[in-house]
């Protein structure tokens, strides 16, 4: 398969626990675009330039990943909020204007969590009705069992339990599951949220996790590591392989090991540390 082709099938979230991990870890595999790289995308998009809006949704898959899961506190399937909140980045990239002065994914949160909320709405109720063997025996036969309105009295409770070979309590739980309603998603269009009124679409966000944080930490770390990997290339190749194993290779190794493998002393080996540090931190200072 050639590396467009993967890179395609990736935009289609597998079923499975497994197969979603896998896409998960392929997600977060695709490199990052700089500034630079994503402005001159999204102007070849605008010109009709199909390849590059696919680069766009590929680098910005795992921000998708990563919106879905705040989600996922509602009982529904982590792939289908994933392909949601996919569809809603297309369109995102579609709509993308680089000359307003913002990066794509802040642009894209609003498109990515609209789709997610649109597939709640339709899908989503507050509690699961029937899990376990004994709820869906009770959920078939309960409405068949009521011989009146209203809820049962002990005894028929107790009645129901015998004939159906349940225990009293998931009579009284299934019971209160059927009879309850579903909540209503969003306000009303009478309701304010400064009224003391509360909906799920209030706090169905985990709050404790913020995007633009995490999508700041990860550009940081990239760059980071770009600017480390620029830093340790102006150095000589002696000087490079010490750094990495003293300080970026597990095991470290120490400096009488290093000094073993070049023939010299250990304080010479702590000399050319040093002055590769001193060299390094000055060339990611500038």
């Amino acid at each position: 398969m050639s590396d467009t082709s993967k890179n395609m099938a990736l935009m289609v979230v597998p079923q499975g626990h497994g197969s979603l991990e896998s896409y998960i870890q392929g997600v977060n595999a695709i490199p990052m675009l700089s500034l630079e790289e994503e402005q001159y995308l999204a102007r070849q998009v605008h010109n009709g330039d199909i390849d590059a809006a696919k680069q766009l949704i590929m680098s910005h898959l795992r921000f998708v990943v990563h919106i879905a899961r705040s989600y996922s506190g509602y009982g529904l399937p982590q792939a289908d909020l994933i392909q949601e909140g996919n569809i809603g980045l297309m369109k995102a990239v579609k709509r993308f204007d680089p000359d307003v002065g913002v990066r794509l994914v802040s642009f894209a949160v609003h498109w990515i969590k609209a789709e997610i909320h649109e597939y709640v709405l339709k899908n989503w109720r507050i509690v699961k009705v029937a899990t376990t063997k004994a709820q869906r025996k009770l959920f078939f036969n309960l409405r068949k069992a009521k011989k009146r309105l209203g809820w049962f009295s002990a005894d028929e409770v107790a009645t129901v339990a015998e004939e159906l070979g349940v225990s009293e309590r998931e009579v009284m739980e299934m019971e209160a599951r059927l009879s309850a309603q579903d909540a209503a998603f969003d306000l009303g269009p009478d309701q304010d949220d400064d009224e003391g009124s509360y909906a799920p679409a209030l706090y169905l966000e985990d709050q404790r996790s913020n995007v633009a944080e995490v999508i700041e930490a990860a550009d940081w770390e990239q760059q980071a590591q770009d600017r480390m990997q620029a830093a340790l290339n102006t150095l000589d190749e002696r000087s490079r392989d010490i750094l990495r194993a003293r300080w970026l290779e597990e095991p470290k190794q120490t400096l009488q090991e290093l000094a073993d493998r070049y023939g010299v002393s250990a304080e010479r080996i702590r000399q050319l540390e040093k002055n590769a540090m001193k060299k390094l931190k000055a060339t990611m200072a500038n």
